[in-house]
């Protein structure tokens, strides 16, 4: 019998970020972020929400860090705020923002949590939005990799894991757009693709300049990763001329080739730059090897994929379909979580684990969930109950995916389950709740669902459960 039983030393962890969580977005110091300017605009977020207050995290912290103490996790993901710790994003550091993470840390430790710090989860400062329109410029690297290098000068004492940016694709692709209005902030309508793609180029240089102020600033030991929420390709069965198939399609799915492939091996995809043809951005001399700093370790945001089957098609290609493969559409009827991306994928886990090692050629990269989990309709029920037996089903199938993978002798070192606690789903507002904890927003009550209960078993006994 399969028990599912993972390695002695393998972290368990669940994962939240700043803006989503913490609320107080004008206390001690802190100024707007281009999400605080966003939600405030009408009809950007589901029923006008902001995360003006979320969770407010900022003043419950250790309610929230004893809980996760009784979920029994020993690391926590968690994101740093720019605009709380230089709230124009360049210049004069907040020592006030700076004292909160500290005693946010500092209590992680007492409670033998291992803190995991991302530098950078999408709430980037409203000034230099206003300034120089914050991804558009190259300066938007430069200056948060002096954010950075600050931040790791102070809290280096406390912290030694860090991961750099979270999801390039969504500050970027989703967040910048031709003829439409963009469903993330800053929300900015761009002449042209070329324009879009080169936010996220700048976006990789900040990565690369952070790695390097992280390891000139950290003063100790430190371990760092980027986050990256790859599109992954799934074989609709796993045959010789499907796993094929799955391999060159992820070269151009989504943003693959144009992110974790210059990321990883210091080069774009030549199938995506041959796609891209002059809506490729421009790369100036140096920027891959500044983009390709070494890393310790990447970190993986998985939910869903799609899947692909190997296609004869070269003779009557169409848009969906290159020559060797094709994407495959959903079934009106297929199951899906409560989000409209949401489909149910477990073997993405093992899939996208795969493609890192052979078809982005990292088999050298020790690899870790990041983020991954469910948005679920979770109701309170008649004796103060959340009984989200959805979401077990999910993380269930999910987590014996990346068993399969350490199985197969694949470097998964952890896996963070997204999300703590219910949050301020971006712009989904909060109807979409993907916590492990269900929130109270009117009264912040803090309320464990069955979710809660089942993986600390799983923590517990190391396996699933």
């Amino acid at each position: 019998m399969n028990s599912y039983k993972f390695p002695d030393d393998f972290m368990w962890g669940v994962a939240t970020s700043s803006y989503q969580i913490e609320g107080a977005t004008t206390e001690a110091g802190r100024k707007p972020s281009v999400w605080d300017t966003f939600s405030a605009n009408p009809g950007k977020v589901l029923h006008d929400d902001t995360g003006a207050v979320a969770c407010d995290h900022y003043h419950r912290y250790e309610t929230d860090i004893k809980l996760m103490a009784q979920l029994g996790v020993k690391h926590y993901r968690f994101s740093i705020a720019w605009p709380r710790i230089i709230p124009e994003g360049r210049g004069k550091v907040n020592e006030a923002g700076i004292d909160f993470y500290r005693r946010l840390v500092d209590c992680l430790h007492q409670h033998n949590i291992t803190p995991h710090a991302t530098l950078f989860h999408w709430d980037s400062p409203q000034a230099l939005e206003d300034l120089y329109g914050s991804w558009r410029s190259r300066e938007m690297a430069k200056d948060f990799a002096d954010y950075v290098s600050t931040l790791v000068s102070m809290l280096g004492d406390r912290i030694t894991n860090w991961m750099t940016i979270n999801e390039i694709p969504c500050f970027t692709h989703l967040a910048y757009a031709v003829n439409s209005d963009p469903l993330h902030a800053p929300g900015t309508r761009v002449e042209t693709q070329k324009e879009v793609w080169q936010t996220s180029h700048n976006a990789l240089l900040a990565h690369g300049l952070a790695t390097q102020a992280i390891r000139a600033a950290s003063p100790s030991n430190c371990f760092i990763s980027l986050v990256d929420n790859i599109s992954v390709t799934v074989p609709i069965s796993e045959t010789p001329e499907n796993i094929k198939a799955a391999q060159q399609a992820f070269h151009l799915c989504e943003q693959n080739g144009g992110i974790i492939f210059p990321a990883l091996t210091g080069a774009y995809s030549p199938a995506l730059l041959e796609s891209l043809g002059n809506a490729a951005p421009d790369i100036q001399s140096g920027d891959l090897e500044i983009i390709h700093q070494p890393i310790d370790s990447i970190g993986l945001n998985i939910y869903s994929g799609t899947y692909v089957q190997a296609r004869d098609n070269a003779i009557h290609p169409y848009r969906d379909r290159q020559p060797g493969y094709e994407f495959l559409s959903f079934p009106v009827g297929y199951p899906k979580m409560y989000m409209p991306w949401l489909n149910i994928i477990p073997e993405s886990i093992y899939w996208g684990i795969r493609h890192i090692g052979e078809t982005v050629g990292r088999k050298d990269l020790p690899l870790f969930i990041s983020e991954s989990g469910c948005a679920a309709q979770d109701q309170v029920n008649h004796q103060d109950k959340v009984i989200d037996t959805d979401r077990i089903m999910y993380l269930r199938q999910y987590f014996k995916a990346a068993h399969r993978a350490i199985s197969e002798g694949y470097p998964l070192k952890g896996y963070f389950v997204w999300s703590f606690m219910d949050n301020f789903e971006w712009s989904y507002g909060y109807d979409h709740r993907f916590g492990l904890v269900y929130i109270d927003y009117q009264t912040q009550q803090r309320l464990p669902k069955a979710s809660f209960d089942w993986y600390r078993q799983c923590i517990s006994q190391n396996r699933v459960v």
